[in-house]
């Protein structure tokens, strides 16, 4: 430890036992940092996802699009010979 103290001889001083388990208890209702963190990766996330899948639905569609002109222009082109 920092401190040069071992677990053992924090926790056999009632004193300072009783202070670290007071403020665990005052802790326990609060989100810890990587609580946090991983609420805010899982926005990311799901905002990456959601921009992701926008993209893909606007290609699939000029796919789609590209696809039927190609189709018609192969039409004109049958029509020609």
């Amino acid at each position: 430890m920092e401190s040069g103290v071992s677990k053992a001889f924090l926790y056999n001083n009632q004193e300072i036992r009783n202070r670290i388990e007071g403020l665990r208890k005052q802790q326990e209702g609060l989100n810890s940092p990587q609580t946090i963190k991983r609420n805010m990766t899982d926005a990311s996330k799901d905002a990456l996802i959601a921009a992701k899948n926008n993209r893909i639905k606007k290609l699939e569609e000029e796919n789609k699009r590209l696809k039927d002109e190609l189709l018609k222009l192969r039409g004109m082109i049958y029509d020609q010979i």
